[in-house]
């Protein structure tokens, strides 16, 4: 009998998670390309809250004990933050939900404008390896990138060239110090990271500021890196 296929659980910025400025459905689409073409089935819910909620559903195991089967084998968080004056996330269950995958030391793979949401889920900042800070955080206008990446991050980088792609490069953005930048872009004569690795023990977060818009997408090597860290989300 055939395994079946690994799943993704893609929490898109949908109903009150998405904004007027960050096309949600179509770099949730893209992703979704990338998630298949790495072997995940793929799952994009209409409710975000409710989806994160069922990640703590009834009959889960213990933190310490072995993973539901019956759950998705990567989080992929690509949403924005609400502006309703709700909590974010939105329910008590929803925030049980993501701290019990946290807990659980699962796999999330954080794309762009998620480094702004959940702000009222103290271990994100945590679990993401740094944050979007209001006030501080910035980029400059949507348009050409210059990507440098760093050789000397690892083996998941290997062979891969700096490149340049169509994006918003987002800039101060507070980091920790356990993070492995993999790929940076200058900006008022400093490096400032876009892609980053986090081993959170246990556990694994990779977090990509780049992917505004599907143009990000269109980049080689922005896909090539995303493929990889989703092998080493889920190895």
């Amino acid at each position: 009998m055939t395994a079946a296929a690994p799943r993704a659980l893609v929490l898109s910025g949908t109903g009150r998670y998405a904004d007027p400025w960050h096309p949600f459905a179509e770099t949730s689409a893209a992703l979704a390309v990338l998630l298949r073409e790495a072997g995940f089935g793929v799952e994009t819910p209409d409710d975000v809250d409710a989806a994160l909620a069922g990640l703590a559903a009834p009959g889960r195991s213990a933190p310490e004990g072995p993973v539901d089967a019956g759950l998705p084998g990567l989080l992929v968080v690509n949403l924005g933050l609400p502006r309703d004056g709700r909590p974010s996330p939105g329910t008590p269950e929803a925030m049980a939900g993501l701290r019990r995958w946290l807990a659980d030391g699962m796999p999330m793979l954080v794309s762009h404008v998620s480094s702004t949401s959940f702000l009222d889920f103290p271990e994100w900042a945590e679990a993401l390896g740094g944050r979007w800070i209001r006030g501080t955080s910035m980029h400059p206008d949507y348009g050409h990138a210059e990507i440098r990446v760093r050789p000397e991050s690892g083996g998941l980088v290997e062979g891969i060239a700096d490149f340049e792609l169509l994006d918003e490069r987002y800039s101060y953005l507070q980091t920790a110090p356990a993070i492995n930048v993999h790929a940076t872009h200058t900006y008022e004569g400093l490096e400032h990271p876009v892609m980053w690795s986090l081993d959170r023990g246990p556990g694994r977060t990779f977090y990509d500021a780049l992917g505004h818009d599907a143009a990000s997408f269109e980049s080689p090597e922005h896909r090539e890196l995303l493929l990889r860290a989703i092998a080493w989300l889920t190895a």
